[in-house]
C-alpha cells in the first residue's frame, strides 16, 4: 500500500512538474511571439505561437494571437481556422467574432481579385503572379460562390460580435460592413 501511495505521489509530482515546465515554456514562447508581432516579424511570431500550441493546445490566447499573426501576414485561410479554434475555446470574447469576420471578408476580397485562387481540387493557393496581370483575372462561378459563402459567414460573425458587444464603439461601422456585405458589393472596403 505504501509503495502504491509513493508511486502515485511520484507520478503526481512528475506530472505537475511537467505541467509547470510546459506552462513556463508556453508563456516564454507567447512573450517572444508578442515581441515579434510588435516588430512586424509575423513569420517568427507564427512559428513561436505554433510551438506554444504544440506544448499546450488548450490556451485561448495562443490561438487568438496566432490568428492575429496570420491576419497580419495576410494568410487569411489559416487565420480563419485559428479564430474558429479560439472561438471554440472561449466563445464569450466578442473580438474573436469581429476578427474572424475581418479575415473572412479579406479572403473573399482576395478571391474576387485573384490574389488567392481555387485549384481544381478546391484548395486555395496563392498564385505566382510574375507572368500574369492580376487585373486580367476574372472570377468564375466557383470563385464567386466561395467568396459569397465567406461574406455570408462574415455577416454572421459580425452579428455575433454585435450581440456579444452591443455597446461597442464601432457598432455603426460594423453595421455598415454588414450592409455592404449583404449588398454583395465585391469591391467593398476591406479591413487593413
Amino acid at each position: 500500500m505504501k509503495k502504491a501511495l509513493l508511486l502515485v505521489s511520484i507520478l503526481f509530482v512528475s506530472v505537475f512538474s511537467t505541467a509547470c515546465i510546459n506552462n513556463f515554456a508556453v508563456q516564454e514562447l507567447n512573450s517572444k511571439a508578442k515581441v515579434y508581432l510588435e516588430e512586424g516579424d509575423y513569420n517568427l511570431a507564427i512559428e513561436r505561437l505554433k510551438s506554444s500550441i504544440d506544448l499546450d493546445d488548450s490556451i485561448f490566447e495562443t490561438h487568438y494571437n496566432l490568428a492575429v499573426a496570420y491576419t497580419q501576414a495576410e494568410d487569411y485561410l489559416n487565420a480563419i481556422e485559428e479564430f474558429k479554434v479560439a472561438a471554440k475555446l472561449n466563445s464569450e470574447v466578442p473580438d474573436v467574432f469581429y476578427s474572424l469576420a475581418i479575415a473572412q471578408e479579406n479572403l473573399a476580397h482576395d478571391l474576387i481579385r485573384g490574389t488567392i485562387r481555387i485549384s481544381e481540387n478546391n484548395e486555395l493557393y496563392k498564385p505566382q503572379l510574375e507572368n500574369q496581370d492580376e487585373d486580367s483575372f476574372v472570377a468564375d462561378e466557383k470563385v464567386v460562390s466561395y467568396a459569397d459563402n465567406l461574406k455570408d459567414e462574415a455577416v454572421a460573425n459580425y452579428k455575433l460580435y454585435l450581440d456579444k458587444a452591443p455597446d461597442s464603439s464601432d457598432a455603426q461601422e460594423v453595421n455598415q460592413r454588414i450592409k455592404t456585405l449583404m449588398n454583395n458589393d465585391s469591391e467593398s472596403v476591406m479591413a487593413e
